[in-house]
């Protein structure tokens, strides 16, 4: 859509605009309060039943894991189980309460939203999808959010609990609380709580006005000049109503700054039983406030930075094997953090020039890019022998998925990996001619969470610089050992005698096969997958793959390699 030029240009697009928007805006409000009632009560219904069913498996499961773990001592295990009961009794309620506030909200913006989106320019018959779009399709969400969540209740909970209970190797110390500290931990989470949500709220009542004006001055330069928001979609209720609703923004953003003050006041005691020092835990409490000022100011683009004193709270930390070292706090790297910073408040700017420069991917688009290719090296693992029927069989039928669950998403980044760092890319090459980077990459705080590591394995990766028979024996060792020690690979014929290259290609598939089990419980995770499964059946069966799995690993020769590199990375669009 071209944007207006002049003055008048401007003005008549505004005027023109509102008739328009108001029509869309009635138009959505009726099929809201049609479909709304519907898709609210398939919520609530369903996470409701879901709550009270599994409500008593979860609590005996709970003290069950809690019992069991060696991950904490005797003394913080005791306290969790005395205190436990308090949050598994109100669970039911909050659980019931949030399904019924989300299940109202998803039924009434979602028609309201899909509306408004109609009428975008790649949308064809924009007068039928204007009364279609979020009718149907908002209660067929509905059943899908009570799809997730009981996923989420019945397997990714359980699956917490079970990593709880596993057994930690026996240098690990348990988490433990020293009783000898614990009055002063009180007694500093006393004072932080008081002092940092009284300083806390005076800073957030301070700058208020300043995200009020700033937030009103953003917000009508794109309504006059339709940008932003208004550009995208034509109009966009948010958008359109955000002038009017900002100051309820403001407010919950306070409210919001209040209440998180509390939780930064108590963290005091927690830095005052690990540094074993009553006095970092006051200067935590000092410090708390000028993070928290600094933070919004990047926020609000004021000042780099914060005036307010921020004393050196930390003197020591954990290392992975139980020592401590000295440390000092401010060893952050300032450089990264202002270039991080920097880079991300362009792209919240929507600087109009680096829109143009920088697509920023969804969430979504990645999370298509790594289903569409588990089919697509499924296809490839079940004509090489590494998956066969029964694997899938197992999934469907028992819900044993853990060979498939798990490993071939590892391997399917695996692949992933082998290819960015030999293409030396910066970021990650997920498809031909798209490179997901720490710039371009999803500001989702999870995906912020799961490329970090990535990258740097993918650097670890290149410089071990593989050769192509350890990169074809690696792709099958990740889904046919356990890759828990260095003997794991004696009989596989890997190219390599080293053992300390073995035991640096074995911590990356832990880690990438760890990242994958956490990944693995995201609510729709499981959904998208056991679709992912069916598929994979239903190609088994065309392809009348025999159930025998493969043997040993051999070493392959050029023809194989070849062949196998034509095929490892599919080629498909995720934009």
């Amino acid at each position: 859509m071209e944007v207006p030029k002049g003055f008048f240009e401007k003005l008549w697009s505004f005027v023109s605009f509102l008739p328009y928007f108001f029509l869309l805006l009635l138009l959505g409000l009726t099929k809201a309060l049609i479909v709304g009632p519907v898709s609210s009560a398939i919520i609530l219904i369903g996470n409701s039943t879901v709550i009270i069913g599994l409500w008593p498996a979860h609590f005996v499961w709970t003290y069950y894991c809690l019992a069991r773990t060696k991950r904490i001592g005797l003394v913080l295990k005791t306290l969790a189980l005395i205190l436990f009961p308090l949050p598994l009794l109100l669970w039911p309620v909050t659980g019931i309460v949030g399904s019924l506030f989300g299940g109202i909200a998803y039924g009434f913006f979602t028609p309201l939203m899909a509306t408004f989106e109609a009428v975008g320019e790649s949308v064809t018959s924009k007068c039928y999808h204007c009364f279609v779009d979020g009718s149907f399709s908002t209660i067929k969400g509905s059943c899908t959010v009570v799809t997730d969540f009981t996923d989420f209740c019945f397997h990714s909970y359980f699956s917490y609990m079970d990593e709880l209970r596993e057994m930690v190797s026996a240098d690990v110390e348990p988490l433990e609380i020293r009783l000898s500290r614990l009055p002063s931990c009180l007694l500093a989470s006393l004072i932080g709580v008081v002092v940092d949500v009284l300083l806390i709220t005076a800073v957030a009542l301070y700058k208020s006005p300043y995200m009020l004006l700033k937030g009103w001055k953003r917000l009508l330069e794109d309504l006059v000049g339709r940008e932003g928001p208004f550009l995208e979609t034509v109009c966009v209720p948010f958008a359109g109503l955000a002038i009017l609703l900002w100051p309820l923004a403001v407010v919950g953003a306070v409210i919001a700054s209040v209440l998180s003050s509390f939780f930064l006041g108590l963290y005091s005691g927690v830095i005052v039983h690990q540094e074993d020092s009553f006095r970092m835990g006051l200067n935590y409490i000092i410090a708390a406030v000028s993070l928290y000022d600094e933070y919004v100011n990047d926020l609000l683009y004021l000042r780099e930075g914060t005036r307010l004193p921020r004393p050196c709270y930390r003197t020591k930390i954990e290392t992975g094997h139980g020592k401590r070292i000295l440390v000092e706090s401010k060893n952050i790297d300032l450089k990264s953090k202002r270039s991080s910073s920097l880079a991300s408040k362009l792209v919240s700017e929507q600087s109009r020039t680096l829109k143009k420069a920088i697509t920023l991917y969804k969430p979504v688009q990645v999370w298509e890019w790594l289903f569409k290719s588990c089919e697509v090296n499924g296809r490839i693992l079940l004509r090489d022998g590494l998956i066969d029927v029964k694997d899938v069989e197992e999934c469907l039928v028992k819900g044993n998925c853990k060979k498939l669950y798990i490993k071939l998403p590892a391997w399917t980044v695996l692949q992933c990996l082998l290819a960015s760092a030999k293409s030396n890319s910066s970021g990650l090459v997920i498809t031909d001619g798209v490179e997901l980077t720490e710039l371009n990459s999803p500001r989702d705080k999870v995906f912020v969470w799961l490329i970090g590591p990535l990258l740097i394995m993918k650097e670890q990766i290149k410089n071990l610089k593989l050769t192509a028979d350890e990169e074809f024996c690696l792709r099958k060792l990740v889904m046919v050992c356990k890759n828990e020690r260095t003997e794991d690979w004696d009989s596989t014929g890997f190219p390599s005698s080293d053992t300390v290259r073995k035991a640096q290609l074995q911590a990356i598939i832990r880690r990438l096969q760890g990242m994958v089990a956490s990944m693995s419980r995201i609510p729709t995770f499981r959904r998208r997958f056991m679709n992912l499964v069916k598929v994979l059946y239903i190609e088994a069966l065309e392809m009348g793959v025999s159930g025998n799995r493969a043997g040993g690993i051999l070493k392959p020769n050029s023809h194989q390699t070849g062949n196998l590199d034509r095929t490892e990375t599919p080629d498909m669009d995720v934009v």
